[in-house]
């Protein structure tokens, strides 16, 4: 397995070279004029670019599939033509308007992706770029049809008009350099974080509080904005378009810069897009076979450097400047102290049921959970637990009964909300968020809706240092998570529940995959936890665990609850020998 060095956390962030760079790029254009025909390709290329940079919200930062890039580029491009040209409003005018008009696309085809994912994703968006494009084509009253729109103007700013070539490349080259700057700083951002949960596992990201219906429509608002600001630039830096500049095969060809490049990194969409404008240029010597040689060295690109050119650049870096550990410092972890008495029921589950098809998982289930306990759900397989769980952190609706959660009615909720009402889970089969690092991972638990973080000196970084603090990995708060031993990553997605500061934690069979050693460790936590004030229902098969922590045992069979008490009086029910210990477990714990 390749080893991945960690993001090191940067004294300078990196917009700030990024900005330098290109403003200087920007100055250079101006006092160093090109060509005519080279000043067109570079002009072609910071435009198209910027549409590009919207794959890297929507594709690399969200995970979610387009081939409709280049329909949002032109309408971007047509509402700047038709509303200069046309309508005659002044380029300012009519940008807002490209603007407003991309993003309300955007929006509109992300609420597609609510209920699709995948392939049937990408024929949406395929479906949506050949519907735009036979609208450009076929509705020539208002887009002129097959023979495009003439004589577009270029804008003034601040009093000056951008009728130079060189002049409006500058132009171009600086809003390429804001737009690259923002797309790298969202990243940082909690929306950015958020973004790449959904990427890297939806299910997860909807039980830490992310609404990835909202986040998914704006990745698509996103990016369809990047679309129509760089087709409006487009349209007024070449005074000419028609609608076979934004076909499908354009889409392509986008989806194909941001992939070449490194579609995770803004600076990737930004190499990967210049390359494939100028590199046909560059090729063009070779006369009739500069196609075929331009095709092979794309593929050829894509095949062995699979994170793109940029992602290549970075890890070949990465393997010359080896970094140590970040040094790390974290306050103590604070839990919520809600008002009520340590007796009072947290957690009140009724008659609750659960059937898929003819299968009953859940048959009339009560379960009630008090403050500050430890509460563990045990049974054999199959017996409905996991069932359980998930329908009360919103996974699975409810077939019927009632769930109140803090004295709130809670049933049939959806998952982020009930997190930010302040109930956290982690899972049987780890779900972590693998392309990320462990402090990245336990930062999108602490940023959750409704978690107070006043007390916290840096917020969410700092409540996320405490939690991996609070489990022992300090140290690794930097490494990918994927990277890390089994037993660490169970400590993290424990680590991430907790930055939620909740006021339940349900945790699902934490000990599974633990060696001996581990599980010590387990139980140390959960008693720590314990003195902190935290609630916890827990759903466990190692029995000297569960006997070693639990203030209270539930046993379910077949979805149904055959038993609830102490361990003293459940470990010696005669039902719960049956089903689940058999005689020899008594014996032995007698």
């Amino acid at each position: 397995m390749r080893t991945i060095q960690p993001r090191p956390r940067r004294a300078i962030p990196v917009e700030v070279p990024i900005l330098a760079a290109g403003l200087a790029l920007a100055g250079l254009a101006l006092a160093q004029p090109l060509g005519g025909y080279a000043t067109g390709i570079a002009m072609q290329a910071a435009t198209c670019a910027i549409a590009v940079l919207g794959l890297t919200i929507v594709l690399g930062y969200a995970g979610q599939i387009t081939l409709a890039q280049a329909s949002f580029f032109g309408l971007g491009a047509y509402a700047v033509a038709l509303g200069t040209a046309d309508l005659g409003l002044s380029f300012w005018t009519a940008f807002l308007m490209a603007v407003a008009v991309s993003a309300a696309a955007g929006v509109a085809l992300g609420l597609t992706s609510v209920r699709l994912g995948g392939h049937y994703l990408a024929m949406v968006t395929i479906t949506f770029q050949q519907i735009f494009t036979l609208v450009l084509t076929n509705w020539a009253e208002v887009t002129h049809g097959p023979d495009g729109v003439p004589g577009i103007p270029r804008p003034e700013l601040f009093g000056h008009a951008l009728s130079d070539t060189r002049h409006y490349l500058a132009f171009s080259l600086v809003c390429l350099t804001l737009a690259v700057a923002s797309v790298s700083w969202l990243r940082r951002t909690a929306l950015g974080r958020a973004m790449e949960a959904l990427r890297d596992n939806e299910l997860a990201a909807s039980v830490n509080g992310i609404d990835t219906v909202r986040v998914k429509v704006i990745a698509f608002a996103l990016c369809a904005t990047l679309g129509g600001i760089g087709g409006a630039l487009f349209a007024s830096g070449f005074a000419y378009i028609s609608p076979d500049q934004f076909s499908l095969a354009e889409s392509i060809v986008f989806l194909t810069m941001a992939l070449l490049g490194g579609v995770k990194s803004a600076l990737g969409t930004l190499v990967g897009a210049s390359l494939l404008i100028v590199l046909p240029e560059v090729l063009r010597f070779l006369k009739e076979v500069y196609l075929a040689v331009y095709g092979a060295a794309v593929v050829l690109i894509m095949i062995f450097m699979p994170d793109g050119i940029w992602g290549w650049v970075v890890l070949f870096g990465d393997r010359l400047v080896r970094r140590g550990p970040q040094p790390r410092t974290a306050g103590p972890l604070r839990l919520r102290r809600e008002a009520g008495d340590p007796g009072d029921v947290v957690l009140e589950v009724r008659n609750l049921a659960k059937t898929f098809g003819g299968l009953k998982a859940l048959d009339s289930v009560d379960l009630e959970v008090r403050r500050n306990t430890i509460h563990a759900l045990i049974g054999p397989n199959g017996s409905g637990k996991t069932t359980f769980v998930n329908v009360l952190s919103g996974l699975y609706r409810p077939s019927g009964g009632r769930i109140r959660f803090g004295g709130r009615d809670a049933t049939a909720r959806a998952p982020h909300v009930l997190s930010g009402r302040g109930l956290a889970r982690t899972f049987q089969n780890i779900r972590l968020f693998r392309s990320m690092t462990c402090l990245d991972n336990v930062m999108v638990g602490a940023q959750r809706p409704g978690n107070d973080l006043s007390a916290e000196g840096g917020g969410v970084e700092a409540r996320a240092l405490s939690a991996l603090d609070f489990v022992g990995l300090l140290d690794r708060a930097d490494a990918l998570v994927g990277d890390l031993p089994y037993g660490h990553q169970r400590k993290v997605e424990i680590a991430r529940a907790l930055a939620a500061d909740p006021a339940l934690l349900l945790l699902d069979e934490p000990a599974a995959g633990l060696n001996t050693t581990e599980k010590g460790q387990l139980v140390e936590l959960l008693r720590r936890l314990k003195g902190l004030g935290l609630t916890i229902l827990i759903i466990e098969h190692d029995m000297p665990l569960v006997e070693a922590v639990a203030d209270q045992i539930t046993v379910l069979n077949f979805g149904q609850r055959i038993s609830d008490g102490t361990p003293a009086e459940v470990l010696r029910d005669p039902a719960v020998v049956t089903a689940y210990l058999g005689e020899a477990h008594v014996r032995a714990a007698a």
